[in-house]
């Protein structure tokens, strides 16, 4: 049985700035995490860090990877989760992300987050990830109407 994070949330700008938000290092510092590395090729980086000054493998999504992409329709990465979950940040889940324009200034954004296992430790992070990604969509909606997040006093809703 699949057990897929579900969410979606409708963003006040255009697709190309979302698609741009979402696929490169320059887009994401505004919204996700203060550094990243992408490349937006199949096996490119996707690394977000949310700890930069961190030891290397607590920093943040290091080893992740760009799965898939259909540029502004589709976009899929592997995914890992936070230190503090060692068994399932070992493993790797994969997001994936679709665009869809509801007109000219507003775009829709589907999150699924797949690869789940059974167990405690997976069923915690899960239940970490429920809400991480709803504090990553709006964050991704703020970015738009109110400017990049300032990682040095991050918004929280």
């Amino acid at each position: 049985m699949e057990r897929a994070i579900e969410s979606e949330i409708a963003v006040a700008a255009p697709l190309d700035a979302v698609w741009d938000a979402w696929t490169t290092p320059e887009g994401v510092v505004t919204f996700f995490g203060p550094k990243a590395r992408i490349s937006l090729a199949i096996g490119g980086p996707y690394e977000i860090y949310f700890m930069p000054e961190a030891p290397v493998g607590f920093q943040g999504s290091e080893g992740c990877t760009v799965l898939s992409f259909l540029p502004k329709r589709i976009f899929s990465f592997s995914w890992n989760a936070p230190p503090e979950f060692p068994e399932v940040r070992a493993e790797r889940t994969w997001v994936v992300l679709r665009f869809d324009p509801l007109g000219e200034a507003v775009t829709r954004v589907r999150l699924s987050h797949l690869g789940w296992k059974e167990g405690e430790p997976w069923q915690k992070a899960r239940d970490y990830f429920v809400a991480a990604w709803q504090l990553v969509l709006h964050r991704l909606a703020r970015r738009f109407t109110h400017g990049p997040i300032d990682w040095s006093d991050p918004w929280v809703p």
